[in-house]
């Protein structure tokens, strides 16, 4: 297989040091903040990104270890094919996550909805567009199935 690297932009600044007792969508917990530090080399790229709500952030999953390819995924206790699932433990340790800015001071964007370790290296960032990533109609798979949605943090089975 192909090996691909990447050179992280920058790194996450959280209060979140532990993979336990995290939040596993940041975006149900309304005060969770937290800064994405962008390396100055990169820090001319964030040109114009003020007059956008949100951006998708990938990230490197650092602390997570690569898992098997059947899980039990948070809000659910019975295995799942990993790709079904939104799992830290996976193949290619990459996270995605839809961030709320609260403003930028130079080559730092203070974010809203985090859900990344403290240190946690950021991949990459785009810009959350409304008319081209709001999809209508979706199917949520086994999701749909009475889970619920209100639990928020993280247990050990990631750790």
């Amino acid at each position: 297989m192909q090996v691909v690297s990447f050179t992280a932009i920058g790194h996450a600044e959280t209060q979140y040091t532990e993979l336990a007792n995290m939040p596993i969508q940041g975006s149900k917990v309304a005060d969770n903040q937290g800064v994405l530090v962008i390396h100055p080399d990169y820090a001319e790229g964030l040109a114009d990104l003020d007059g956008f709500s949100h951006v998708y952030v990938l990230f490197h999953l650092h602390q997570c270890k690569q898992g098997a390819l059947k899980v039990k995924p948070f809000l659910d206790n019975q295995l799942r094919g990993v790709f079904a699932t939104r799992s830290p433990k996976r193949p290619n340790p990459i996270g995605l996550s839809i961030l709320e800015i609260d403003r930028l001071e130079g080559n730092r964007i203070h974010v809203k909805g985090i859900d990344m370790l403290n240190g946690t290296p950021i991949i990459d960032i785009k810009p959350y567009i409304q008319a081209f990533d709001c999809v209508q109609n979706t199917r949520d798979g086994w999701y749909e199935q009475g889970k619920d949605p209100l639990q928020t943090l993280s247990d050990d089975r990631f750790a």
